[in-house]
């Protein structure tokens, strides 16, 4: 008889089966247990556990004159802290301003060996408007919402490929499966006009039409340290920024500063961060080598910043319907719409930028970090919450400490308390 296939098994049978592979104690098995929630049963295949990530709350930001607090979640100590402290720098009446031009999201149909390309484009380019209609009539209630496709774009591509771009307009929505049903409609169409080889339909997410610009200009008094004034330190930033985008190497965790705040927000309301990833990575490369995100520059007496990404981002529908959470964290950073949603968004990214900066110019990126990773190394060795500031405040003296240290400090804390 064939063996039932793991996918196939009962909930039950799959988690004795990885048990009994890999040896789990009562223990494990236990924590396992505490962290089911039979609602995620439904999301994943082959469903274990629910696997949970902290989430906090960046506070001091505002945006287009309105202070918010924006829930983030991230399993980096540093990030929120860093989010918000940069959020503190950039408190002007404006604070950070953001713009978006247009949201639309792009659908592929891609062509493979076509030997007339040139034939096959002016057949497309004289047919524009039929293919938008098709486009449309597949949802039509997108239209009545404002939503639709709106152009399409033919790209070839060598050595026999071609797209034809189709952007469209999904509403409030971040619109993947609905782009796709586009697609697939707008492809069947051409199989019936043309005699051509669709070799797939599907969104793409580099969303070169949702782009959202952050800028903020800061008085450079702002910047000072103890020891270092204001006017030198945002002149460190600009050239650490110049570097960045010279240097991929730079520029490549200079980016991953960017997304820290960025996916920690598109995380709490319910978006896809690889995607955000995904698109906002191609952006640095589109001038041909990789380079920041950012961009930061002196003028007068400002420091000013500016950051420009691709955010293809949802307000409704999707992972924002299945968690509950995410309806809170809107209410929370009191976000509306979509477009407010890639703003803020943006801000975020850009505060994250400026904190990690002005630090790494100034006192280094560690002394920050090893205040917050003090707090996670004590917890890690089985400090509670309770025994967590005493067991920093015998660590913090250590430049690099290790875990066999934090093990003798939480002793030597538990050793003082059983004494009091």
């Amino acid at each position: 008889m064939a063996q039932t296939p793991f996918y196939r098994l009962p909930y039950g049978a799959r988690r004795d089966l990885l048990a009994q592979k890999s040896h789990l104690t009562i223990q494990q098995l236990a924590k396992i247990a505490a962290r089911q929630r039979t609602a995620d049963a439904d999301l994943i295949e082959n469903y274990l556990t629910t696997y949970g990530l902290p989430e906090g709350v960046a506070v001091h930001l505002r945006v287009n004159g309105k202070t918010m607090a924006v829930p983030m979640v991230t399993e980096e100590p540093s990030v929120i802290a860093a989010a918000s402290n940069g959020g503190r720098l950039l408190t002007s009446e404006q604070g950070i301003a953001t713009t978006v031009e247009r949201r639309e999201v792009m659908g592929q149909i891609v062509l493979s060996h076509v030997p007339d390309r040139t034939g096959v484009k002016a057949w497309l380019t004289a047919h524009q408007d039929e293919i938008l209609k098709v486009a449309n009539a597949v949802h039509p209630s997108l239209l009545g919402h404002g939503g639709g496709a709106r152009s399409l774009r033919i790209r070839c591509i060598p050595p026999h490929w071609m797209s034809l771009d189709l952007f469209i307009d999904v509403g409030e929505a971040m619109g993947a499966n609905l782009v796709n049903t586009i697609c697939e409609a707008v492809a069947n169409y051409l199989k019936e006009h043309l005699t051509v080889n669709v070799l797939m339909s599907i969104l793409s997410n580099y969303a070169t039409h949702s782009l959202v610009t952050a800028d903020v200009a800061v008085p450079v008094d702002q910047l000072a340290t103890k020891t270092i004034d204001g006017r030198t330190v945002a002149q460190r930033i600009c050239d650490a920024s110049d570097f960045a985008e010279h240097d991929p190497y730079r520029a490549v965790t200079h980016n991953k500063g960017i997304m820290n705040g960025v996916d920690a927000v598109v995380l709490a309301m319910g978006n896809d961060w690889r995607a955000v990833e995904s698109g906002a990575h191609a952006y640095a490369s589109r001038h041909g080598s990789y380079q920041s995100l950012s961009h930061w520059w002196l003028k007068d007496d400002e420091l000013h910043g500016e950051l420009t990404l691709p955010l293809a981002l949802g307000f409704v529908g999707g992972a924002t319907r299945v968690f509950p959470l995410v309806v809170i964290n809107q209410q929370i950073a009191q976000i509306t719409s979509a477009r407010e949603l890639m703003g803020v968004t943006a801000a975020v990214g850009l505060a994250q930028n400026l904190a990690a900066l002005r630090a790494l110019v100034t006192e280094g990126i560690q002394h920050g970090h090893m205040q917050l990773q003090l707090k996670s190394l004590a917890l890690s060795v089985g400090a509670t919450p309770g025994e967590v500031p005493a067991v920093v405040g015998r660590l913090r003296g250590v430049t690099q400490p290790t875990t066999a240290q934090a093990k003798a400090a939480l002793l030597a804390v538990r050793e003082v308390n059983l004494k009091k």
